[in-house]
């Protein structure tokens, strides 16, 4: 019976044969009595003695702390009549015993999402913001860092245009002079950029 009865404090609801449903019932309500007692006394000596006495019976502390701290509230104004079974009409399949479902008559008030899940949500928000931001910051710098290049080689050819002497005599000469100098400065903008985003011109 202790383990059912745990059972029974821990999820509310328990799935089991009906002759077992009918024994656990006078069982788990006078743990539940000895709880409501602790909770009407002022006496600490009394509390902690009808905590030991359902200690005794449960044998699991854990589910006799929910008892007495939790599901205890929901039962102070009620006279007894704490469980309900209800009688499941598909018998259990190996040896066809009757199965029933037993329950608390009033359900626990539903606590609110803790803050550890709230946190957690917010961090995991608060990463996946900050990821987008580095992409969006990263692809702006390589297209700020581009334009620059581009421009730094623009200018360096039209500097070596400029730095020729137009009185050179040979037109030819001086445009495959420039067309070389434009050569140079892309593939040493392609050194600079490996990925190849730059287009010649």
């Amino acid at each position: 019976m202790a383990n059912l009865s745990c059972s029974l404090i821990e999820h509310g609801r328990i799935k089991t044969t009906l002759a077992k449903a009918r024994a656990l019932r006078p069982a788990i309500e006078k743990i539940i009595t000895l709880a409501k007692r602790a909770k009407s006394t002022d006496d600490a000596a009394q509390k902690v003695h009808f905590r030991r006495l359902a200690i005794a019976r449960l044998r699991n502390k854990k589910a006799v702390s929910k008892l007495f701290d939790e599901l205890v509230d929901q039962f102070v104004n009620r006279n007894g009549g704490y469980t309900r079974i209800y009688k499941l009409a598909i018998p259990r399949l190996g040896d066809a015993a009757d199965m029933a479902l037993i329950e608390f008559v009033e359900e626990a008030p539903k606590k609110k999402a803790s803050k550890k899940k709230q946190t957690k949500k917010k961090t995991e928000k608060a990463e996946s913001k900050a990821a987008k931001d580095d992409q969006e910051e990263t692809s702006a710098t390589t297209s700020v860092k581009d334009d620059t290049v581009e421009d730094s080689v623009e200018t360096v050819a039209s500097e070596e245009v400029k730095t020729e002497s137009p009185d050179s005599g040979d037109q030819e000469a001086s445009s495959s002079d420039s067309a070389e100098l434009q050569e140079d400065a892309l593939s040493q903008l392609e050194d600079m950029n490996p990925e190849g985003s730059t287009e010649s011109k």
